[in-house]
């Protein structure tokens, strides 16, 4: 398996990982009772952490799918290659960064690391789209 194949593999275990952490945080802070509850009353906001976190969720989840759709056409057409090895990893390790950064409220720097991620699914496009006439 390539490079572009493990660096999706481990997005989604990201993704999960921020669904279960997110998941937790509020839990902490509503309790077991209303995890298991129908939840079909009015709840109060979340708390400051757990509320990044539920934002850094959502947040991956508008980018994920634009860096799995150009990580798979860029396998099923072939174009893998020493820019794509660098894109996906460009996008991974900054979710892996932006989690963290989001949580603790880290302004800027929050900002430049989803820079780096979107650069590597621009990257991903322009490895797709260099040479299409």
């Amino acid at each position: 398996m390539g490079i572009e194949m493990q660096m999706l593999a481990w997005a989604i275990v990201l993704g999960l990982a921020q669904v279960l952490i997110t998941a937790g945080a509020i839990t902490r802070e509503r309790g077991l009772t209303w995890n298991a509850s129908a939840r079909d009353g009015a709840v109060p906001p979340p708390g400051p952490v757990a509320g990044r976190l539920q934002r850094a969720q959502a947040n991956f989840l508008e980018t994920f799918p634009f860096f799995a759709a150009a990580v798979l056409a860029v396998v099923l057409t072939q174009r893998q290659d020493s820019t794509t090895a660098l894109a996906v990893q460009l996008y991974f390790w900054a979710r892996l960064v932006y989690v963290p950064l989001y949580a603790a409220g880290v302004p800027y720097i929050r900002s430049l690391v989803w820079v780096v991620s979107m650069v590597g699914i621009v990257l991903l496009l322009w490895t797709l789209l260099h040479g299409v006439a």
